[in-house]
């Protein structure tokens, strides 16, 4: 029975720390393919799965000091960018941590390794679609980090 279990929490292990492929949002790929992590998505596209939630972890290392950050994600779907209902627009500070996994709060510091982790919700009133997920954090007009990745909701 130990070893089933060991078993079982290692391919979770495994599962939960594979980075996923993404492209900075000009269209670029990640220099370091370790940044961005989705889960459930390895590579693109993402299937979403209605009624389920989407882990996000993203590493980033700041190029000048940021006071205050928010999400900015949507779902760009025929050139039109919807938001994703529950994450847009919330407070990104409150799901920052250093390096060594302690949370910490804004303002955030230049040259400074952070990590964000959040997770959203895939509603039932999504249409099953392809599309493009664009999610930034943004201190004010400026976008601090940004990624995109193919996408499909499903049932």
């Amino acid at each position: 029975m130990l070893r089933e279990t060991l078993f079982v929490f290692a391919a979770l292990v495994v599962v939960l720390s594979t980075a996923t492929k993404v492209n900075h949002c000009d269209g670029t790929p990640f220099e370091d393919t370790n940044q961005v992590k989705i889960s459930d998505c390895d590579t693109p596209p993402c299937l979403l799965k209605k009624k389920t939630r989407v882990s996000i972890e993203q590493k980033f290392t700041l190029e000048k000091d940021v006071n205050n950050m928010m999400t900015s994600v949507s779902a760009v779907l025929f050139g039109v960018p919807l938001p994703f209902v529950g994450v847009d627009g919330t407070n990104a500070c409150d799901n920052i941590y250093d390096k060594d996994g302690r949370k910490v709060q804004c303002p955030l510091k230049k040259g400074e390794t952070y990590i964000y982790r959040n997770d959203f919700p895939i509603l039932e009133i999504y249409p099953k679609v392809p599309l493009e997920v664009h999610y930034a954090l943004t201190d004010g007009n400026n976008q601090v980090i940004c990624f995109t990745i193919p996408a499909r909701i499903t049932g």
